[in-house]
């Protein structure tokens, strides 16, 4: 019976399941990120987070607790030197999991766990902290004033773009009027002169009928 035992074996031995943990962990902290299936983030997460904890006051006894841990020096030195200063002011949670859907060949599914204050599309769009203000001893009716002026000037600003936008209006309308008439005068002017070739022609025949 497994009664009231929540650790997930993941299949594996305990001696196995503590190895693969080291070694996941040790990978945690150096890459920032890695990819596994979910189960075995779930269980990484339980894993890493307290060894984050303590890495947070930086005493002999902590690094020899967690070295015993993940046996490795420079995971040793990233989590206490680097990590430790950026996840000071947090309370917990120092680790994300996004699931990433199911692998192709035994549909496991996977997800990739990362530390939370080393992402920087994340961390990036957070919202700035607004700024505090003073309040002004202006009056009331000064600020509708103003509040009216910048009314009037941006009704201002839209009545002069207006009126330029048609002044470049009907000068292109008038461009094209011009050169419509002159399309227009040329067309006849070659009608005329085909028409005067033609009479020639046909007089000229006449003539020539005559003589003969």
């Amino acid at each position: 019976m497994n009664h009231g035992n929540k650790i997930n074996h993941l299949g594996r031995m305990a001696p196995h399941r503590r190895a693969m943990m080291s070694n996941m962990a040790s990978s945690l902290i150096l890459n920032k990120r890695i990819k596994t299936t979910l189960q075995k983030a779930k269980a990484l997460r339980k894993y890493v987070e307290p060894m984050i904890t303590k890495s947070k006051d930086n005493t002999t006894h902590n690094r020899r607790i967690v070295f015993s841990k993940l046996q490795n020096k420079e995971s040793i030195k990233e989590l206490f030197d680097i990590i430790a200063q950026k996840v000071g002011e947090r309370p917990g949670g120092y680790t994300r999991i996004i699931k990433i859907g199911n692998r192709l060949g035994d549909n496991a599914e996977m997800a990739i766990i990362e530390l939370v204050d080393f992402n920087e599309i994340y961390t990036s769009s957070k919202v700035a902290p607004a700024k505090k203000t003073r309040r002004s001893r202006r009056s009331k009716s000064e600020g509708s004033q103003n509040s009216e002026k910048s009314v009037e000037n941006v009704v201002a600003q839209e009545t002069e773009t207006i009126a330029s936008t048609d002044a470049k209006v009907e000068t292109n309308i008038n461009v094209e009027q011009e050169v419509i008439e002159e399309v227009v005068t040329e067309v006849s002017e070659n009608i005329v002169d085909e028409t005067s070739s033609e009479s020639n022609n046909d007089e000229a025949s006449e003539e020539e009928k005559k003589e003969d």
